[in-house]
């Protein structure tokens, strides 16, 4: 059975929204100017290269292929792994693409998506894709979530996960300090406790 992994940029005030500068927001790019550090750098080649198949919404998934294409030369090996891997992209609107490792997923996105973890044995990557990232959480389909929260206040932006989002526990299960200044964590979902239990999580 597969595993889902989220991974994220954020800033402090939590937006999710156009770290790279390719969606058309008004403070897009914001990524751009905080270096991660080599380990930072390590962590997202590993990521892709760890992977079995990856797991987009539409504008994701579009403006990932956008950033691939512009990849440069040395970045080259990192970009052409991501293109060989089964791509799965949810949406109502996509039509399907001219690649044959790229999968449209229509219609009830929650019973396609438990079928990809049953049919994917390895790590099912989703990068960004805030509102896919929102269903998975909600029907508890996410298994690990990475975080890289960059030292930047943009009081703009879409959070990922909006005030009406389900409470629910998660476990902080490794931490770390990157580059210039970058938090980096990963949290796994968790059972709550029965205080928590009595509060409603």
């Amino acid at each position: 059975m597969g595993k889902i992994i989220v991974t994220e940029l954020a800033t402090l005030d939590g937006v999710f929204e156009d770290p790279a500068g390719i969606e058309g927001f008004e403070f897009g790019g914001w990524a751009l100017d905080v270096d991660q550090g080599e380990e930072g750098r390590r962590i997202k080649v590993d990521e892709i290269f760890d992977a079995e198949a990856l797991l987009f919404g539409r504008i994701t998934y579009e403006s990932q292929l956008h950033a691939w294409e512009l990849r440069s030369e040395e970045d080259m090996g990192l970009s052409a792994k991501a293109m060989s891997l089964p791509r799965y992209v949810v949406s109502s609107t996509m039509e399907d693409p001219d690649d044959p490792n790229v999968t449209v997923l229509r219609g009830n996105v929650v019973a396609q998506v438990a079928m990809l973890k049953e049919s994917v044995p390895g790590t099912i990557l989703v990068p960004g894709s805030s509102q896919l990232v929102r269903t998975l959480f909600e029907e508890t389909l996410l298994d690990e979530m990475r975080v890289m929260v960059y030292p930047k206040l943009l009081g703009a932006g879409k959070p990922l996960f909006p005030p009406e989002t389900t409470r629910r526990p998660m476990r902080l299960a490794h931490g770390d300090t990157l580059g210039a200044g970058i938090a980096y964590f990963v949290f796994v979902p968790r059972e709550p406790t029965p205080e928590e239990q009595a509060q409603g999580l």
